[in-house]
């Protein structure tokens, strides 16, 4: 039996008559102990977790290291799956199988699969499955109704019980909940929730009406449909007493590379010939011209990771970013670094050096991972999600962590970076058309 918080038990007591959960709490409270316990106490046979890629062994450490009893140790690896595995998801789809022809008696336990929502929906199989739990771990991923991963969720999949798992929807996006409320079983039309809970108006982008979110109305009695739904809020205040969080921009000198490319919208630097023929190239090369092909910001990092000996997180966007820092890292000797990203996830000397760098690509890393032994996040370049940088600061400031945080944003001032943050704190996504409009002012 898994030891949980007080604000843990409470959130499973409050919602142990429901079968269709959303444990909305914010970053660091601790929600896959309180999913995993909800799941157990839901009592399926079949259960399936989908998650980030990044989450994956994670959830699978979670289940053989909670739920696996000493004397049938032996049956764990046989009845916790990792879907993204060929072998273990035919595996899994066996044993579903058995329990689905009334053979459950040879099942005393419950078997789990998990897998990553990008490969989810191309495993058609799992559309097949009955009598199950489904769990969204970071269920925001599922706001866009027109994604494949949504649609396959949403239309193929046939869950009994469903549990929601998001630090991200307490924040007040409300517009982004309706495909989850409409897992959770409210059955309400998109045009009447908007028109009932969000003030909107439409803009014209390309020739295409868009609606613009202007603010919210009718909060309370949303907050309590959702309640009555199974949705769960938790705010980290109400909670815990976490330590404090100190923020330092610093402020890099913007280069004449940049300038001359804002300017004339094509630029030779390093060999590469950088070319914004499109708002989408002049955005993105503008960016990198900020980031690794910033002279003046590789010195600025470079000077943060001489100042301390403690471990640094680095969030950063770009591949080609990456190669600049680690060369960075490796002059200074630093040579016991690891990196999270979409290829690889090696937190070794995170874990066991606590003077090593840990670099975490934002879309790999800002959300799930516990980095609670370092204090001190270095943000390279900024991302243009309000989701991600808000989960990435909950990475080291969460349960466990008993020393002041800090966080170090470099900037090049006069950039496209000092409006992606401007637009970051005030919980807004840098998006296409605001680059547009600016670029209009000046």
């Amino acid at each position: 039996m898994v030891k949980l918080f007080p604000h843990q038990s409470e959130a499973l007591n409050s919602t142990s008559d429901k079968n269709r959960v959303a444990f909305y709490h914010d970053m660091g409270l601790g929600k896959t102990f309180t999913g995993g316990e909800k799941m157990i106490q839901l009592g399926a046979s079949i259960n399936l977790v989908i998650c980030q890629k990044s989450k994956i062994q994670d959830w699978l450490d979670h289940f053989k290291s909670n739920y696996a009893t000493h004397d049938r140790d032996y049956m764990c690896e046989q009845l916790i799956f990792n879907l993204t595995n060929k072998k273990e998801y035919e595996w899994f789809l066996t044993e579903c199988k058995c329990i689905s022809e009334d053979y459950q008696n040879l099942y005393p336990f419950y078997i789990v699969g998990v897998i990553n929502y990008e490969l989810a929906f191309r495993r058609p199989e799992l559309a097949k499955l009955t009598d199950f739990t489904l769990m969204l771990d970071e269920s925001s991923l599922i706001q866009n109704e027109q994604a494949k991963r949504t649609k396959f969720i949403l239309n193929k999949l046939h869950p009994k019980n469903v549990i929601l798992l998001s630090g991200t929807p307490t924040g007040g996006k409300y517009e982004n909940l309706y495909s989850q409320l409409k897992l959770l079983g409210w059955d309400i039309s998109k045009t009447t929730y908007w028109n009932t809970y969000i003030e909107y108006h439409f803009e014209d982008f390309g020739g295409f009406p868009v609606k613009v979110v202007d603010s919210y109305k009718n909060v309370d009695r949303l907050k309590r449909k959702m309640r009555e739904y199974g949705c769960h809020f938790l705010k980290t205040e109400d909670v815990l007493d976490l330590p404090d969080q100190i923020f330092t921009t610093v402020r890099v000198p913007v280069s004449r590379e940049y300038r001359k490319f804002r300017k004339d919208r094509v630029i030779d630097v390093d060999g590469t010939t950088l070319v914004g023929d499109n708002t989408l190239t002049k955005m993105l090369y503008e960016r990198q011209l900020c980031a690794q092909y910033s002279k003046a910001k590789l010195e600025a990092f470079r000077d943060l990771v001489e100042s301390t000996e403690d471990r640094l997180i680095v969030f950063y966007n770009f591949t080609s970013e990456l190669v600049e820092l680690i060369n960075v890292v490796a002059d200074l000797g630093k040579q016991q670094y690891s990196v999270v990203n979409g290829a690889n996830k090696d937190l070794y000397y995170y874990e066991h050096n606590n003077s090593s760098v840990t670099f975490i690509q934002y879309q790999a890393g800002a959300m799930g991972l516990n980095l609670q032994k370092a204090n001190k996040i270095i943000y390279y370049s900024p991302p243009l999600s309000s989701e991600l940088y808000e989960q990435s600061k909950k990475r080291i400031n969460r349960i466990g962590q008993e020393r002041t945080c800090y966080y170090y944003n470099l900037t090049v001032t006069g950039s496209i970076e000092e409006r992606i943050y401007k637009a970051l704190a005030m919980r807004r996504d840098y998006t296409e058309a605001l680059f547009e409009e600016e670029n209009d002012e000046t």
